[in-house]
């Protein structure tokens, strides 16, 4: 019996997926704190966010994938709908005018918009090297989580509109946006992937791609959603050649 290891804090999503694996025959342990349970002699998944998964899947030898930070930036704008570039914290303090900025696959920079540069994290707060995503401020009117595994969109929903969450069903046009996604740049993403898109006046756009095992599910479909966290989660041993290059290195 193969275990899904879970963080000390559960939101309803990862609740959802954690019923989810039970249905599916796995053993579920939750941790209950950020030190991993002393009788837990092993575990071959896990459902958390970064913090955690760096600390837990080098002992268990678990191997979380994760998209390249520049995957986003290295799109084309007619995917995009916005110039995205990543660069080192220390360019982005350089910004004179709104930006939207984020770390590339974790929350260590708050993902919102920025005056200007002078406004993000300082020196002593992050190494000047520090990578962060740098885009033009944008409207999504509607966005939506799709869940991909082997290059095409295995579940999906909508999760927000106006900036506001708001669960809905994922309608064709954006399963549709997301294959065509897929089809231009899914070889450079893991085959377990979640990539999120959205409207920007009408024309579709990909907002940015995540790690499906530190992903919400919203109204996605939980079981077919678990595919794609155990994929994206598994034994070091049991990943593919193609996905070797998107496993995470824990921070220092």
């Amino acid at each position: 019996m193969r275990t899904l290891l879970l963080p000390p804090r559960l939101t309803a999503s990862a609740e959802s997926v954690r019923q989810a694996a039970r249905r599916r025959g796995l053993r579920t342990v939750q941790s209950a704190s950020f030190t991993l349970p002393e009788d837990l002699c092993s575990a071959e998944h896990l459902h958390a966010g970064p913090d955690f998964a760096d600390v837990a899947a080098p002992v268990y030898g678990i191997a979380p994938l994760e998209a390249p930070r520049d995957w986003l930036a290295g799109l084309p704008r007619e995917l995009t709908g916005r110039e995205v570039r990543v660069m080192a914290i220390a360019e982005a303090y350089a910004l004179r005018r709104p930006a939207f900025v984020k770390s590339p696959n974790d929350k260590s920079i708050r993902a919102m918009v920025y005056a200007d540069g002078t406004r993000l994290p300082g020196p002593d707060a992050v190494e000047a090297e520090t990578p962060v995503l740098v885009s033009d401020t944008v409207t999504f009117t509607a966005e939506y989580r799709l869940h991909c595994l082997d290059g095409m969109v295995h579940t999906g929903s909508r999760y927000a509109e106006d900036g506001r969450l708001a669960l809905g069903p994922l309608p064709e046009s954006a399963r549709a946006f997301g294959a065509d996604v897929l089809a231009v740049a899914g070889t450079a993403l893991p085959s377990a992937i979640v990539i999120d898109v959205g409207l920007i006046d009408g024309r579709w756009a990909v907002v940015e791609a995540n790690a499906a095992w530190a992903s919400g599910l919203y109204n996605a479909c939980p079981d077919r959603a678990l595919d794609v966290i155990l994929r994206a989660a598994g034994p070091a041993g049991d990943v593919a050649s193609r996905d070797r290059p998107f496993v995470r290195i824990p921070s220092p």
